[in-house]
């Protein structure tokens, strides 16, 4: 089994292979233009997303400059969110659903490689894929590492590194991130600390 044949399989490969080189190149093209457009240029950075990613959902926005191993590994729900500085290490395959909000400076990252050093030398790697349900925000210069799923709903505080499966309707924070506590009847009725929402959100 070839090196790409292995890519999705979590089996370790050999990462520094000819044809995956060149073929990540092809996305860096693709990355250098969308991260040299100009604000102005809305329907331009659509059009470059729609190559860049596997599946894009309407209504997308990823502020400049994003960075991404493959981008086609990517798939995007409708109404997704990143703030700038998102690095997608996809090279397996990332879901992202609708409504995500992702904030600046987070890495989403399937690729991994043995702790063994003497398998390190050898340039090897395995993936895992990651899953983000709907409705989830991520606080900035967050980490989410191979396999990882985190549920609809779900809240992952700023600075968090999320090392294993979050379920939905939770806030959860740290490093490792754990579950701080559920989604409550009180987050509908304050936004921030004793800020209740008013007219018209409410």
């Amino acid at each position: 089994m070839s090196a790409r044949e292995k890519i999705h399989t979590q089996e370790l490969y050999i990462c520094d292979d000819a044809q995956l080189v060149k073929e990540q190149a092809e996305c860096m093209e693709r990355l250098y233009d969308y991260n040299q457009t100009r604000p102005s240029e809305g329907a331009k950075r659509t059009e470059l997303l729609s190559e860049i990613f596997a599946e894009m959902g309407k209504d997308c926005y990823i502020e400049p400059p994003l960075r991404a191993n493959w981008g086609r590994h990517t798939h995007l729900g409708d109404c997704v969110y990143a703030n700038f500085n998102l690095t997608l290490v996809d090279d397996t395959h990332i879901y992202i659903g609708s409504h995500v909000m992702i904030g600046p400076n987070v890495t989403l990252a399937t690729a991994g490689h043995p702790v063994d050093p003497e398998q390190r030398i050898k340039v090897t790697q395995f993936n895992a894929p990651i899953t983000i349900g709907e409705n989830v925000w991520i606080g900035a210069n967050s980490v989410v590492v191979p396999g990882v799923t985190i549920g609809a709903n779900t809240v992952i505080g700023a600075g968090s590194v999320v090392t294993k499966d979050i379920p939905e309707n939770v806030v959860a924070v740290g490093n490792p991130c754990r579950v701080l506590r559920e989604v409550s009847d009180r987050d509908r009725e304050y936004y921030y600390k004793q800020h209740k929402f008013e007219a018209p959100f409410v």
